[in-house]
């Protein structure tokens, strides 16, 4: 009928199936039946067949909102026998996968215009082993992905990290017209679902921040249900001891794979669909990372993770295969930002998505800043990245003021310097790490002076970005004051030492022994930020939505539920027989 809907918009396709009269009644009749058979000591089977009712009613229609008849979904609330589905162990390995992409359709129905109770449920959930559930479900649907790409191809001799470098490279390097395909959900976009329903609950839900961090191990009774159990018909499973060579049986959780799952899919920005993916894991990671409890997880330094997070090969790199340190998932994440933030200073710049990456950033370093946490890892990786990004700014501007307000961009990153600045000596891990950040400063002085320049000549004139101009100049007092106080100490000591090429431990030991003499201007609020607000990517989550709802409906096409139906029947008559 849906389909006749689709092809005939004059089909009133609420009129055709429940008449005119009692249709309310119909439906919840309906719908009492279905939770009766959800919460019932019936065969899995028909649990299915129930499941996959719903999951057609709710994906029928390319926007959910215009659907007529998920309004009973609404006045009939589901939520309580669905999620009570997700807390055991074999319930959701036969029916999770469908579950999740049920609510999170649900969820999306009109969500902003009325009091959708799939919401309100989720959104005050606090049954551990439900959002334990939920969490472990897209854990493998997610992971599976992962080893999607990962395991791709067998490797040759070189194990395989060499197999994921080698063919996840041809994967993003090679043309749309000759991009291999790869098995698994990627080739049918089924992971945007998951990530959806991942959105959904960290935006919605405080309580499944607990989830985020569930720990376990691949061979521990209590790990996910693997991901064959919890995938579509006809979904091929990824190759098992792949998983085991992946893991390793190192504990992991639901922020492992999302890490995971991030370093690919930020890899691709060349479409339309792989930008709205990659925004959404941005804005994924924005809810995480503003509550207290998921960054009080990710910094603490007992709790540590060998992440394999995927590096994209680039010309003036070359990928080695190593083993990933294991360090607390905070500094996983900065890893993450940074191999995103080098990796797409393109022409086509994704202007968008740098803000949403360091918009992350900035909060993350907040919490630093606001808890004194001294995170161990070598800061100079991020600092050369966000140097790259202001010199890429800098020369590209005419291109990209076209399309991008660079002054701002600009100003949020020159911000972090300055909350190094000003705040470093709270958070960093050591006084050599303060001492190496004024000379990345020192040493890619021309860098800021050109940004300076370019923005004092914007902000004389009368352009339309005089303001931002301005206020770009002056948030960068501290940086070039430390540059004009420092230059010149410099120079004199190479003068009185002869050199023209100092080594670093000289630049430093001249840095140190000349704080003392440095005035800097001190600078409130540079922490601040305004915590997310879902209105602005109203319209990115709907097209995430539709594109979820057109894969789902490729995976429940009518030749596929006639054979599921035949099964089935099949099994029933079977069994009546024998009775």
């Amino acid at each position: 009928m849906y389909q006749r809907a689709g092809q005939d918009p004059s089909i009133n396709i609420k009129f055709i199936l429940l008449g005119t009269d009692n249709a309310n009644s119909k439906m919840q009749k309906l719908l009492e039946h279905c939770s009766t058979v959800l919460a019932g000591d019936v065969p899995d089977s028909l649990k299915s067949m129930v499941i996959k009712l719903l999951l057609i009613i709710a994906i029928g229609i390319d926007n959910i909102d215009e659907n007529p008849l998920v309004e009973y979904l609404m006045l009939h609330s589901l939520f309580e026998p669905l999620m009570q589905l997700l807390c055991t162990s074999t319930e959701r390995q036969q029916h999770g996968y469908d579950v999740v992409m049920l609510l999170m359709f649900l969820v999306n129905y009109k969500k902003q215009e009325s009091a959708n109770p799939y919401v309100v449920k989720l959104s005050i959930l606090d049954d551990e082993l439900a959002l334990n559930g939920y969490g472990q479900v897209i854990t493998a649907a997610l992971n599976d992905f992962v080893m999607s790409t990962f395991g791709g191809m067998q490797a040759s001799g070189g194990g395989w990290l060499s197999s994921l470098t080698s063919m996840v490279g041809g994967i993003f390097l090679t043309s749309d017209e000759t991009q291999p395909v790869v098995r698994g959900q990627r080739n049918m976009g089924g992971e945007e679902g998951m990530l959806l329903a991942l959105y959904e609950a960290s935006h919605l839900n405080r309580n499944f921040m607990t989830t985020l961090a569930h720990s376990s191990s691949a061979a521990a009774s209590s790990a996910p249900p693997s991901p064959p159990a919890t995938l579509p018909p006809h979904q091929t499973p990824p190759n098992l001891a792949q998983i085991q060579a992946l893991d390793n049986e190192q504990p992991t959780n639901l922020l492992v794979t999302f890490f995971q799952y991030c370093s690919i899919v930020m890899a691709d920005t060349r479409t339309e669909s792989s930008i709205n993916k990659c925004s959404l894991c941005f804005i994924t990671l924005t809810c995480i990372v503003e509550e207290q409890f998921a960054n009080s997880i990710m910094h603490d330094q007992n709790l540590t993770f060998k992440v394999q997070l995927y590096r994209l090969p680039m010309r003036h790199r070359k990928i080695v295969p190593e083993e990933p340190p294991s360090q607390p998932l905070a500094s996983t994440l900065i890893d993450l930002l940074v191999e995103f933030m080098m990796c797409h200073l393109l022409k086509k710049f994704p202007g968008e998505l740098y803000e949403l990456c360091v918009g992350v950033l900035l909060r993350l370093l907040s919490y630093q800043k606001r808890c004194r946490v001294r995170l161990s890892r070598d800061w100079r990786p991020l600092w050369a990245a966000l140097i790259a990004l202001l010199k890429f700014l800098v020369t590209n501007e005419s291109t990209l003021l076209r399309r991008h307000n660079i002054f701002t961009m600009a100003q949020q990153v020159v911000n972090i310097f300055n909350l190094f600045i000003t705040f470093g000596d709270t958070f960093l891990p050591t006084p050599a790490s303060y001492d190496q950040l004024y000379y990345e400063l020192i040493r890619m002085h021309q860098v800021f002076d050109n940004l300076f320049y370019m923005a004092l000549r914007y902000s004389t004139g009368d352009g339309e970005f005089k303001a931002e101009a301005l206020r770009l100049a002056n948030c960068l007092v501290n940086v070039r004051a430390i540059i004009q106080h420092f230059s010149p100490k410099i120079e004199v000591w190479l003068a009185s030492q002869s050199l023209s090429t100092p080594t670093e431990d000289q630049i430093l030991e001249v840095v140190r022994k000349n704080y003392d003499s440095l005035i800097l201007k001190l600078q409130e609020g540079l922490e601040a930020y305004e915590r997310y607000t879902e209105r602005a990517h109203r319209p990115l989550l709907a097209r995430l939505v539709r594109a979820a709802s057109g894969a789902a409906r490729l995976r429940a096409d009518a030749a596929a539920l006639r054979d599921h139906s035949a099964a089935l029947l099949h099994h029933y008559t079977t069994i009546a027989e024998r009775s």
